[in-house]
């Protein structure tokens, strides 16, 4: 699932001038702009990206918020054994919608789920396609679908009272 990542990250770094500073990050710098992609606005995305140095940018995210929450916090809360789960998009029972979006990014879409044992339950739909070499991409419709897609799938992750309880894979969309 890394390699969905990577993939990911190019077509990041294709989209704007600004965003072709990520090929410069270290790994680690990578990772966690990956994982709060979906947590920054662009504004926010190219003020981690200017900073010249990994310890600017690293002061960066201590010092912008989501929610009231460092951005810093909301990833490295989590041992290094999740923040690599996430990083390697491995989504289980038991993880928080945070983590779902960190680890897949934005769904393609969401759907409120009435009928059941929460006071507060959703189900975020994932498109995903398998490429010829075997790598699975998650979908992203700004993007299109991939030229050399040889599967097209879909998951979907039941949330309930923001605790993944459910995940669902089927073939197609």
């Amino acid at each position: 699932m890394r390699r969905v990542l990577l993939v990911l990250a190019l077509a990041v770094v294709i989209g704007g001038c600004w965003k072709k500073r990520v090929k410069h990050l270290s790994s680690a710098e990578f990772d966690h702009y990956y994982a709060l992609r979906p947590f920054m606005n662009e504004d926010i995305q190219k003020g981690f990206l200017k900073g010249k140095t990994e310890e600017e940018r690293n002061e960066f995210l201590h010092t912008h918020t989501f929610q009231e929450k460092p951005l810093w916090d909301i990833f490295y809360q989590y041992d290094e054994a999740k923040r690599e789960a996430i990083v390697s998009g491995e989504v289980a029972k038991g993880w928080s919608a945070d983590m779902v979006l960190m680890a897949w990014g934005t769904p393609y879409d969401k759907k409120k789920l009435v009928g059941r044992p929460a006071s507060r339950s959703e189900m975020l739909v994932y498109r995903f396609e398998t490429d010829e070499d075997g790598t699975i991409m998650v979908y992203d419709p700004e993007e299109g679908s991939a030229y050399h897609a040889i599967r097209h799938f879909t998951r979907e992750v039941v949330l309930d009272d923001n605790v993944v309880t459910e995940i669902h894979e089927e073939n197609g969309w």
